[in-house]
């Protein structure tokens, strides 16, 4: 199988992370389906069933393939409300704010951020007033915590359980960059670092 070590580059036919086409053809079909039998997914991705279930074996073992879960609509179960939880933390307190959230039943997701804030926070709740008291009783009491901005999500448009590297396209060669990130030299506006 064609797991590289991730340091060490790609090779021909792998990803950068190491994982050849069958692998992500294997992995995207378990992405819609993480319930298909061998014998399915070898026919989608038309090898022999021995050599799908020796790379999903090699895949779990070797940490691509973390788990198999099922997808839960948060509405259908009770959660109606979502919001993102922008927080600025305190410097040097970063080791108990981790854990702290660690702590949060009602976080599905949390990352660590560049920009304005430290992190951000994806909670979800009963209702609005859980995402209050979650916000303003639970994260900005907290001692690490210096401030914290929140707002609620109105609708999800994407959500996928996982891209592939499969799933990116090659941009490199697009010159023409629109949008609206402007990007201006030291030397054409700002004082140069010093």
């Amino acid at each position: 199988m064609s797991i590289t070590d991730p340091a060490a580059g790609a090779v021909a036919g792998q990803s950068a992370g190491g994982l050849d086409e069958l692998n992500l053809r294997i992995l995207a079909v378990l992405r819609e389906n993480g319930r298909i039998s061998m014998s399915a997914l070898a026919e989608r991705v038309n090898v022999s069933r021995a050599s799908v279930y020796n790379r999903v074996e090699q895949l779990t073992a070797s940490g691509v393939i973390t788990g198999f879960s099922a997808q839960v609509d948060p509405g259908r179960v009770g959660l109606d409300v979502c919001a993102l939880v922008f927080v600025t933390v305190h410097p040097q307190s970063w080791h108990r704010f981790r854990e702290g959230i660690l702590q949060m039943p009602d976080v599905e997701y949390c990352c660590i951020t560049t920009g304005e804030h430290d992190a951000m926070l994806l909670v979800r709740s009963l209702d609005i007033g859980g995402v209050h008291d979650f916000v303003t009783g639970v994260v900005a009491a907290r001692p690490e915590v210096k401030s914290v901005v929140s707002v609620v999500v109105l609708d999800e448009v994407v959500r996928k359980a996982y891209l592939l590297p499969s799933d990116i396209p090659d941009r490199s060669g697009s010159t023409n960059r629109l949008g609206m990130t402007r990007f201006t030299t030291a030397g054409n506006g700002r004082d140069a670092a010093r």
